[in-house]
């Protein structure tokens, strides 16, 4: 058990599960509390290398894209019929209408839905303590409402963008934080055309942990098709300071 602010990647690749690692999701753990930031297609196969299904104490989840919530319908599977059992009910934190929106999507929209195996509360901007850990969310650039979410303990801090364009919100959001996960699902280039309010470029990510005065940049949420070196390179160019891609199975002492 560590008592130190821990996050692990579980599965970080954009929009659809890769051939490296299912879609996001990211262990944090502190003094024995497990949450996970976003719970997306295949992660609960690759979670339990890390934990088990029952050890997860509480799902953040960031919005309700699939890549970034589906599993928790497995989640909902195992917890419930584990015939080792006896699991309690754990929070998800999310957008308004998570607990409806998943329990229809897992054909139980009547009530009461997941509700036996979940709690479902709604972010709202602001401080929430969860555990031990305090979180603190903001709303951020993407066609649905979308937080991104700040994690400390003990002084340190983590920031994760979830998906998000160009957003002053995730700055202030990240300001002096230790680690950022920074989405960089576009390419310079290639999607100059698409909207602003959906993605970054690695350049975009970079400068905004540049001007949040982050200490350290992992790039993440690069979907299958892109080239990681491209997105790598312009982080790495716009922070100017240690930039690496994420990868499933890559823990980081926060």
């Amino acid at each position: 058990m560590t008592s130190q602010l821990q996050v692990t990647v579980v599965g970080c690749s954009g929009s659809v599960p890769g051939p490296d690692g299912p879609a996001s999701c990211y262990l944090v753990e502190a003094e024995g509390f497990r949450a996970l930031l976003d719970l997306g297609n295949g992660a609960l196969g690759a979670l339990q290398r890390h934990c088990s299904f029952g050890d997860v104490d509480a799902v953040l989840l960031s919005h309700l894209h699939p890549d970034h919530c589906m599993d928790v319908l497995s989640l909902y599977v195992a917890r419930t019929y584990d015939t080792s059992g006896g699991y309690p009910s754990i929070p998800i934190y999310g957008p308004e209408g998570t607990g409806a929106h998943l329990a229809s999507a897992y054909g139980r929209a009547e009530h009461p839905g997941l509700s036996g195996c979940f709690d479902f509360r709604n972010w709202s901007a602001g401080a929430h303590h969860i555990g031990p850990l305090m979180v603190t969310v903001a709303k951020v650039a993407h066609p649905v409402p979308t937080w991104a979410m700040r994690v400390e303990h003990g002084g340190r801090a983590l920031v994760y963008s979830a998906d998000t364009g160009p957003s002053a919100a995730l700055v202030d959001l990240a300001r002096d934080a230790q680690l950022a996960l920074f989405e960089s699902s576009f390419e310079e280039g290639r999607d100059d055309t698409a909207p602003g309010a959906l993605h970054l470029t690695g350049r975009q990510a970079g400068e905004h942990a540049r001007e949040a005065g982050v200490d350290r940049l992992v790039v993440t949420h690069l979907p299958p098709w892109n080239d990681k070196a491209v997105s790598l390179a312009a982080a790495t160019a716009a922070f100017g300071g240690p930039v690496e891609l994420a990868a499933s199975g890559t823990t980081y002492d926060v």
